[in-house]
């Protein structure tokens, strides 16, 4: 059977970040994942999932002015000492938190700058990440995102993602497969998830249209879960969607689909 983690940035945001970890123990979390935990001493965050009984599996790189529309920095020529300088805070994060993986978000392509240009610098900015998580025993990993919700979202398909890696050339980089954005750009999520599994280091969900909660829309969750089983995944998936309603009230999906 899959097993599950509590997206904090997407679920039960009706209260503040740090109260969010009991609400997910409450309904059945063992493990969380959020994008970023910088906002907040890491103490703070690591006395939470201790007193809640959770690990973390997953929180990103640094990615720039979030807030005013940045989407990662990885790919942007100029901003390579502000990259580099977050992964050393990335890592200070994940040695306190114990989190395993940190993901990278490349970032939105800007007006004006060749694709040859935004890959190498991408690809010259996850060596040195790679490089540095590799020392503290972190996995890697980038993240393709659909265009329709992030409009020049510079890593958007699997193959782009692992051509990328391949150029990287590090063995503790792999794919962070988002099932949501893969069912918008490409779609073969049971064969693609299949023939790549290898290179997946995570799995995230939602399902698709309106990014809501597993059993609301045109993904075949049913089916995925059992093919995930049946292939041998055997990490997290990462329940990053949007609630139609209040979280609690849509957990439903896990045992009517999961089970």
């Amino acid at each position: 059977m899959p097993r599950f983690a509590a997206n904090l940035t997407m679920l039960f945001n009706e209260v503040p970040f740090l109260d969010r970890f009991e609400r997910a123990a409450k309904a059945g979390f063992k493990a969380v994942e959020f994008l970023f935990p910088y906002d907040f001493p890491a103490e703070e965050i690591k006395a939470r999932l201790d007193a809640n009984g959770q690990e973390l599996v997953l929180h990103n790189l640094p990615a720039g002015d979030w807030a005013g529309g940045e989407r990662g920095i990885a790919c942007l020529p100029g901003r390579e000492k502000e990259f580099r300088d977050g992964i050393g805070r990335a890592i200070e994060y994940a040695s306190a938190l114990g989190v395993p993986q940190l993901n990278c978000l490349a970032g939105k392509a800007p007006a004006g700058v060749s694709s040859a240009e935004l890959k190498h610098t991408l690809v010259e900015n996850l060596r040195c990440a790679a490089k540095g998580l590799q020392v503290h025993g972190l996995k890697l990993l980038i993240e393709p995102i659909n265009t329709y919700d992030i409009p020049g979202f510079f890593v958007s398909r699997t193959d782009q993602a692992l051509a990328i890696l391949d150029e990287v050339g590090a063995d503790n980089a792999f794919v962070q497969y988002d099932i949501y954005h893969a069912q918008r750009t490409e779609g073969e999520l049971a064969v693609t998830m299949q023939k790549h599994l290898a290179r997946i280091g995570h799995i995230q969900l939602a399902d698709n249209p309106g990014r809501n909660e597993p059993g609301s829309g045109e993904i075949n969750y049913e089916f995925l879960f059992k093919h995930i089983d049946r292939i041998g995944y055997t990490g997290w998936i990462g329940c990053e969607y949007k609630p139609a309603a209040q979280t609690e009230l849509g957990l439903g999906w896990r045992q009517r689909l999961a089970s």
